[in-house]
C-alpha cells in the first residue's frame, strides 16, 4: 500500500521529552584583537541558543563562521567578549563542571611518545579515577573504537584516523554528562564514519547531551535533533531537522514496482489536479555511504581477502623497530658460550691427539705473554709458513729456560 514519506531520518528517534537546560548562551559575543589592543575579527556575533539534556545539538556553517570558538567558549577555554554562557547551571570555568565534560578538539592533541593504554590511563588520572576503574574503562575504549590491537604503538605513529580514535576514547573516559565533539568524523574512513555516529545516537539514548560542531552536513543530519547555522559568526538559522528541512508543499508516494498499465492509470489520476510539469516519477536510491558499507559487509561475510588495509594488522617486527630476530654478533656470541654438538659421523677415522708435554706447555706460555698486548694479531699464514714456525717452535721448547 502506498504511504506518504514525511518524516526524514535523523528524527526517527525524536525529540527529547527532557526540558533541563544543560548549555544555556545568550548575546554571546566574541572579538579578537591585535597586539595594540585594536579589533581584528569579530569570530562570535551576539549569539543566542539552549542545549537540552538528552539532545544532539548540531554547530553548522563554513570554515570560519565561529563554530570552533564557540565551544571554546563553552568549554571556558575563551572568555567572551560580551553576553553570558551557563554550563549545568554554572560558569564554563566552574571546576566541577568541567569534570562533567568530554571534549574531542578539532585537532588531536596527544602526547606523541604515550601508547593508547598510557594516553588513556593519563586522562584517567586527571579524572582521579582509581587504577582498576582506568584499567576497565581503557580496555572497553579500546576496543570499542578498534584499537586495541595498537595499544602499544605510541600515538605519535598513528595516522589522523587513528588519532581522532584515541581522541575520541580520551573524550569519554570520565562518562561524561556533555560531550564536545569538534570535526570528530575528519580523517575517518566511512566505516569509522558510521562507528562514530552510532556512538552518538547510543550516548543520547542513554541522556548524555552531545553538542557537534561539523561542516559535513550528511553526518549532522544523520544524527542531530536541532542545529542552529552560522555565518560570519551570526545565525542565520535555528531549529530542529524537521522544521528545517520539510517541504511542505511537496509529497512522496513510495510503492513497490507497479506495472505499466497501472503506472499509467496512476499518473492519469494524478495529472487531473497537478499540472504534468511538476510530476516526477524515478526509482529511490540509497546513498553511496549505506551501499558503501553494505558491500563491506557482504565481503566480510563471504570471507573474501584483501590486500589493503585490515583492522588490527600487525606491523611489520623491522618498521617497529623491535626485530624479533637478535643482531649476528649476538648469535656468534651465542655459538661461543652455548656447549657445542657432537660432530657428525664421516666416513674417515678421527687421529687421536698427541699427549701435552706440560714443561714445554708452560714455556709456550711464557712466551705468549712476553708479546706486547697492542700488537695486532697476525694474519693466518699459508701451510709452508706454518711447517716452518712448528720447527721454530720446537727448537725453541727444546731448550732449557
Amino acid at each position: 500500500m502506498p504511504v506518504a514519506e514525511l518524516n526524514l531520518q535523523s528524527t526517527d528517534r525524536g525529540t527529547p521529552s527532557n526540558g533541563e537546560v544543560v548549555v544555556s548562551v545568550r548575546g554571546l559575543t566574541k572579538v579578537f584583537k591585535d597586539f595594540w589592543n585594536r579589533p581584528k575579527a569579530r569570530a562570535v556575533d551576539n549569539v543566542d541558543f539552549d542545549v537540552r539534556r538528552g539532545e544532539v545539538f548540531g554547530l553548522l556553517g563554513p570554515n570560519g563562521s565561529g563554530k570552533s570558538t564557540t565551544v571554546k567558549l563553552i568549554l571556558g577555554l575563551l572568555y567572551p567578549t560580551k553576553g553570558h554562557i551557563e554550563v549545568f547551571g554554572h560558569s564554563p570555568r566552574h571546576v566541577a563542571t568541567k569534570a562533567r565534560i568530554g571534549y574531542l578538539p578539532e585537532e588531536s592533541y596527544l602526547y606523541r611518545y604515550l601508547n593508547s593504554r598510557e594516553t588513556l590511563d593519563f586522562f584517567g588520572n586527571l579524572f582521579q579515577l582509581n587504577k582498576s576503574e582506568r584499567n576497565n574503562r581503557a580496555e572497553q575504549l579500546l576496543e570499542m573504537v578498534g584499537l586495541s590491537q595498537t595499544r602499544t604503538r605510541a600515538v605519535g605513529e598513528f595516522s589522523k584516523g587513528m588519532q581522532r580514535r584515541i581522541g575520541l576514547a580520551q573524550a569519554l573516559i570520565n562518562d561524561p554528562d556533555l560531550v564536545i565533539l569538534d570535526e570528530p568524523t575528519s580523517g575517518l574512513d566511512p566505516i569509522g564514519c558510521r562507528e562514530v555516529k552510532d556512538l552518538i545516537v547510543a550516548l543520547a539514548r542513554r541522556g548524555k547531551t552531545v553538542i557537534l560542531s561539523s561542516h559535513l552536513l550528511a553526518d549532522v543530519e544523520d544524527v542531530c535533533d536541532r542545529v542552529v547555522i552560522y555565518y560570519g559568526g551570526k545565525v542565520q538559522a535555528q531549529g530542529t531537522l524537521k522544521e528545517l528541512l520539510t517541504k511542505p508543499d511537496a509529497l512522496r508516494i513510495t510503492t513497490p514496482v507497479l506495472s505499466r498499465e497501472t503506472m499509467e492509470r496512476v499518473l492519469e489520476l494524478i495529472r487531473r489536479d497537478v499540472a504534468a510539469d511538476k510530476v516526477r516519477v524515478d526509482n529511490p536510491t540509497q546513498n553511496l555511504e549505506s551501499y558503501f558499507l553494505d558491500v563491506v559487509e557482504r565481503a566480510k561475510q563471504a570471507a573474501a581477502e584483501t590486500s589493503g588495509a585490515m583492522s588490527g594488522a600487525r606491523v611489520a617486527a623491522y618498521l617497529r623497530g623491535d626485530a624479533e630476530a637478535r643482531p649476528s654478533a649476538d648469535k656468534i656470541l651465542d655459538r661461543l658460550t652455548l656447549p657445542q654438538a657432537a660432530p657428525a659421523a664421516t666416513a674417515s677415522v678421527a687421529t687421536p691427539e698427541p699427549a701435552v708435554d706440560e714443561g714445554k706447555l708452560e714455556a709456550l706460555t711464557r712466551v705468549t705473554e712476553a708479546v706486547p698486548a697492542a700488537q695486532p694479531p697476525a694474519p693466518a699464514p699459508a701451510e709452508k709458513d706454518l711447517a716452518k714456525a712448528d720447527e721454530k717452535l720446537s727448537s725453541l721448547l727444546g731448550k732449557k729456560p
